[in-house]
């Protein structure tokens, strides 16, 4: 598991800091500004200390909506990306979500307590190693990080009731339709590297998957495989 400095040691504490109830509820009321209406969302966002799943020298930004760098060069999403993305998938309690590229963490820990079983996966062993330390403190017990290779899923535990992306793909694979449930959801950003993107909603039925575009974004590629150093 990733050593941890005595700075980011102190990301593992859950306690809430000082004035920091009020900055989850100011980041709360700005999300409902920019049209976040799901209360489960909302009230998921509002419990959750992100400063948790950023490392300390951005503990001053994590109730600002912004992408913030994280381990292994890779970026924590914006706040409100994670809470269009999460409302998007319109997850109930008792179903089961794949999140294909676990980053910090903290949509995964959205989605927690949202749905009865979270599965994450990243092709980063340090990201999946430092999730799983804040799913533990933060006694998330319904959520599983590991290092696994997006693009091959994760075919021992589906199949899902929705699956969510958070890198861009040039298609959908077939392997990940496979592995969702018919009337499941599916959401991804779809697009070329480099260029504008779009978060596009798919639903699944038992012969097609039907395609809603989201949102214009433009985020990092898919990488297929896994790091081997991290």
């Amino acid at each position: 598991m990733a050593g941890l400095s005595p700075g980011d040691r102190g990301t593992m504490q859950s306690t809430a800091l000082p004035d920091e109830t009020e900055a989850r509820a100011a980041l709360v009321l700005a999300l409902r500004r920019r049209g976040v209406g799901a209360r489960n969302v909302l009230t998921a966002i509002e419990r959750l200390p992100r400063r948790l799943f950023l490392p300390a020298r951005h503990h001053s930004l994590a109730y600002e909506d912004a992408t913030l760098p994280i381990e292994c060069g890779q970026s924590a999403t914006s706040p409100s990306l994670v809470a269009f993305t999460v409302q998007s998938l319109d997850i109930n309690a008792g179903q089961s979500v794949f999140e294909i590229g676990t980053g910090s963490g903290y949509q995964s820990a959205v989605m927690a307590h949202l749905a009865g079983q979270v599965e994450t996966i990243d092709r980063f062993a340090t990201l999946t190693d430092l999730a799983e330390r804040r799913f533990a403190a933060l006694k998330l017990g319904n959520v599983k990080a590991r290092q696994a290779d997006g693009f091959e899923g994760l075919k021992q535990k589906g199949p899902f009731d929705r699956i969510v992306v958070t890198a861009a793909i040039t298609a959908i694979p077939d392997t990940w339709v496979q592995q969702l449930k018919p009337g499941g959801i599916l959401v991804a950003p779809v697009g070329q590297p480099n260029q504008p993107q779009s978060l596009i909603r798919f639903v699944k039925s038992e012969s097609v998957m039907t395609a809603e575009t989201l949102m214009p974004i433009r985020t990092v590629m898919l990488q297929n495989g896994l790091a081997l150093k991290l």
